[in-house]
């Protein structure tokens, strides 16, 4: 899963969040497989594993989202994940959440909601499929914002520790995206990636995020 941020938050709930994600990192649990958290801007189809946590620290142009923030992302069930951002300066709290309704490669389809703010943002629904292979994914679904319907599409190969994507949103505010994902380990993952706007093409802000996983409960993936 992978979710656009923006702006602020009431006072107190960034503490909260810092103070969860800080328990959850540093009890002394094994580590899970590191997983592509979405691609640069969408979100994809794959639910994340049941009790795996991750942290994620992105850096962005102000064009984007937020510059500075944290994501935590946690899969409850086999089928349902959880993920809060929290914006650093401006402050907001985002809450995003997914449901996997098919999750059998290579034919994926989920559904949920993304982008829900305590700035006053309502949550905004998304449908989308996917067909998984060892080196390809495809994505592709609708996501209502402001009672619009926007197209998502996305494309990764895998390889390796790595993964190369493209993704694209419609609608001005939205972008189309190139970057890659490095796995060095089980732990750890880094995603940089240009974004070219599209409403000015022009306009080439970066992006980066670096991501720690753990798993928290339940049975690990093989």
């Amino acid at each position: 899963m992978a979710i656009v941020v923006s702006n602020r938050l009431p006072v107190g709930s960034g503490f909260c969040f810092c103070v969860f994600s800080w328990l959850c990192f540093t009890l002394p649990l094994s580590s899970a497989l590191a997983t592509t958290k979405g691609l640069s801007q969408v979100v994809t189809p794959d639910v994340q594993p049941e009790g795996d946590h991750s942290l994620s620290f992105p850096w962005q142009a102000k064009q984007i989202a937020n510059p500075y923030q944290f994501q935590s992302e946690l899969g409850l069930t086999r089928f349902f994940e959880v993920a809060v951002f929290q914006g650093i300066q401006p402050e907001e709290t985002i809450f995003g959440a997914q449901l996997g309704l098919i999750q059998k490669d290579p034919y994926l389809l989920t559904a949920g909601f993304l982008n829900w703010s305590t700035s006053g943002d309502p949550p905004q629904p998304f449908l989308e499929g996917g067909y998984y292979t060892e080196h390809h994914k495809l994505i592709a679904g609708m996501q209502a914002v402001h009672d619009r319907i926007q197209a998502v599409l996305g494309y990764a190969y895998d390889f390796n520790k790595y993964r190369v994507q493209v993704d694209f949103q419609s609608g001005k505010a939205n972008f189309f995206t190139l970057g890659v994902t490095w796995t060095p380990n089980d732990f750890f993952q880094v995603n940089p990636a240009i974004y070219f706007s599209n409403e000015k093409p022009s306009n080439i802000p970066g992006y980066i995020v670096f991501t720690f996983t753990k798993h928290l409960f339940g049975p690990k993936q093989p």
